[in-house]
């Protein structure tokens, strides 16, 4: 096992559409990373083809198999070549079925595939839904569990993976602009990414776009988070390009984490009061 590594995360703007120039705009960045000592490194939602789909036949057409699409092939080549893992956000196609997925790969090819669970908005007319739950991969690095962007309002996600075990859970993201934000107060995916770090006693990085994509705006503002919900790297600036890096320790930080002698948010649980399901509010 690793013990102590620098995590990177990039936050850029795919081209709609153009697979070709997404494989080579996120490869230039895995190199990036890679050069400066990265070993893992997260990439944003939908980095294969973009992310405003008119509808579903529109998706379809962008989407490609996992592993096998190209995508994700020259990605598990970069990460044979350079030694390090990646997860990176993916416009999937399996049969008839069309998903917004994240890939997590190594230095051996690829480990696993999560899809969103929460669909947001139109999603929901796009994508077929998660039906699989919230999958924790156990890695050299340490154990890694994935969410895609709008699952991080879901304190479930995070919830999910930690009590899995989850070092660190990833959050490929388009994060876009929420109605009533104050200028003064960090944006609500930041106090979420923080949020669910501090709660789940894990390390968070929360890895968004930028740019505008048919009339639709993205925050960038991506950020890495330490399992005391303080952010290690970031926000990043709302409309650039950039490499956040910071360095973790998934594995070296576990009984530290859960052994904390002033909170223990999981082992403090009172599960025999909670209300674990029921009908939706409405």
């Amino acid at each position: 096992m690793v013990t102590g590594f620098l995590l990177a995360g990039v936050q850029m703007e795919p081209v709609l559409g153009d697979i070709p120039a997404n494989i080579a705009k996120t490869s230039y960045w895995i190199r990036e990373a890679a050069a400066r000592g990265a070993r893992l490194v997260v990439l944003p939602e939908a980095s294969s083809a973009g992310y405003v789909f008119a509808d579903r036949a529109e998706a379809a057409r962008h989407a490609q198999p996992v592993p096998d699409g190209p995508t994700v092939t020259a990605w598990a080549q970069l990460a044979e070549e350079l030694d390090v893992w990646i997860v990176g956000g993916v416009t999937e196609r399996d049969g008839d079925g069309v998903f917004n997925s994240a890939v997590l790969l190594g230095p051996t090819g690829h480990v696993g595939t999560f899809r969103k669970a929460h669909l947001w908005n139109d999603e929901k007319d796009i994508y077929d839904p998660n039906r699989d739950g919230f999958p924790v991969f156990d890695t050299p690095l340490g154990r890694i569990g994935i969410g895609i962007c709008y699952d991080a309002w879901f304190p479930e996600t995070f919830r999910s993976a930690a009590l899995q075990g989850a070092d660190l859970v990833v959050l490929p993201s388009n994060w876009v602009p929420v109605p009533g934000q104050p200028a003064a107060v960090p944006p609500m995916a930041n106090l979420l990414c923080m949020t669910g770090a501090h709660c789940n006693q894990c390390y968070v990085a929360g890895v968004s776009r930028i740019g505008v994509e048919r009339g639709q705006a993205f925050v960038g503002r991506s950020v890495l988070v330490g399992p005391d919900g303080w952010p290690l790297a970031g926000p990043a600036s709302p409309d650039r390009e950039e490499l956040l890096l910071a360095e973790v320790d998934l594995v070296g930080s576990r009984a530290g984490r859960l052994n904390n002698p002033f909170n223990q948010p999981l082992a403090d649980r009172r599960t025999d009061l909670y209300v674990v399901d029921g009908p939706a509010v409405s």
